[in-house]
């Protein structure tokens, strides 16, 4: 009787409980050059990605702004878990490539930055992506209090949205320590143009894929979106190889 209440109190846990958020671990850095050395920062930044992976650090996905908020660069770094990146033998590796010549050469060269760790998709989902598209859709939000579970729930809604449309889905990643941002969302198209197709998609059928994504009609996502959120930045960007 016992195992069976048990049994029973689990199973009803289990069907209460959200969908299960991401679990791989990323470094999220975000970066303004100092006035006219951005291109020199991306290149001491491609010096240091191969120092790193020359030990074995993973390599990680660049992006460059090409309009909308102020960093100039965003890196996002695969970790998979805390446990996995502070193994003792990785971190005497980076230490390796920050005493370099070309890491002092990067912080010489940077106005501004904020680091962010979160949760988000399978690394072979993101470097798919990545490898495939080169122009990317970010936003990134602050979530009102007693909002944040909401907002990752409208950003599901969004993503079920896009795929009723036949566009392209965004990736989540859920904020865990560092900077503000309770969660952001990066999209990856091919190109500028890609990115704007869905102004070719019929009104009728954006507003049918949004009610059958739970929203009221497709020119209410927006401001749904709103009543969750303090802050939201906008930025296009496009890959950096």
């Amino acid at each position: 009787m016992k195992a069976s209440y048990v049994l029973l109190v689990v199973c009803c846990l289990t069907c209460t409980l959200s969908p299960a958020q991401p679990t791989y671990l990323y470094k999220t850095t975000l970066i303004q050059a100092a006035p006219g050395k951005l291109l020199e920062l991306i290149d001491f930044y491609k010096s240091s990605f191969a120092l790193d992976s020359a030990n074995g650090e993973p390599m990680p996905f660049m992006i460059r702004h090409t309009q909308g908020d102020k960093w100039d660069l965003l890196i996002l770094l695969p970790i998979e878990s805390y446990a996995e990146y502070y193994k003792p033998a990785r971190i005497v590796q980076r230490k390796k490539t920050e005493s370099s010549e070309v890491e002092k050469r990067i912080r010489d060269n940077i106005s501004w930055r904020e680091d962010l760790f979160v949760y988000g998709p399978p690394l072979e989902e993101v470097r798919t992506a990545f490898g495939a598209n080169s122009f990317f859709h970010v936003e990134m939000f602050v979530a009102l209090a007693t909002k944040r579970e909401a907002l990752y729930k409208e950003r599901e809604m969004e993503n079920a949205y896009q795929r009723a449309i036949k566009r392209p889905e965004n990736f989540i990643f859920v904020r865990d320590q560092g900077a503000a941002w309770d969660l952001f969302t990066i999209g990856a198209f091919r190109d500028l143009k890609h990115y704007a197709e869905s102004v070719n998609i019929a009104e009728k059928d954006q507003d049918a894929a949004a009610r059958e994504a739970g929203f009221e009609s497709a020119r209410h996502i927006g401001p749904y979106l709103r009543t969750l959120i303090r802050e939201h930045h906008d930025t296009l960007a496009n890959i950096v190889r």
